[in-house]
């Protein structure tokens, strides 16, 4: 009885060892680069320089270290002359899994800011929750954007 007492317990520890360790929080920050695909913009009537932007885009994460990932994603953006809210839903999708966010910001001044609500992940990031940031970055090509990202991933157990 006592020898399997020990051994349910010593299962037991090893199970849980091996469940937090697959916990934890991981700290992504990369720059991306994305571009619309299928964009739609209209114009707002008797109202000067006011644009309802929506459509889908695409983007490459690269890591400093050389790692990449690819993020697809719809965007809508309620602009004034190139300033105001904008919202959207996104999934990168990195070796290791993926991750998906729904994230919110702004623009003015041809900078833009903005937070990412990290919704659920795959593989490596599955069950993930979490925070990020988005904020614009100099940009030397025309038709694309430069972002500075940075996803805190928190993943069950941690």
């Amino acid at each position: 009885m006592r020898k399997s007492l020990t051994l349910f317990l010593s299962g037991l520890t090893l199970a849980v060892a091996a469940s937090a360790a697959g916990a934890g929080e991981r700290v992504l920050e990369f720059k991306l680069i994305t571009k619309p695909i299928d964009l739609k913009v209209i114009e707002a009537a008797n109202v000067e320089g006011q644009t309802v932007v929506s459509g889908k885009f695409f983007g490459v994460a690269v890591f400093s270290d050389g790692r990449i990932g690819v993020k697809e994603f719809v965007n809508t953006s309620d602009l004034l002359k190139g300033s105001g809210p904008f919202f959207g839903y996104s999934t990168y999708t990195f070796e290791e899994g993926s991750i998906t966010a729904r994230y919110a910001g702004s623009a003015k001044d041809g900078k833009s800011t903005g937070q990412y609500t990290i919704l659920s992940g795959t593989g490596a990031y599955a069950n993930a929750t979490g925070t990020g940031t988005i904020e614009s970055a100099p940009n030397p090509f025309k038709g694309v954007n430069l972002l500075n990202i940075k996803l805190v991933v928190k993943t069950p157990g941690s």
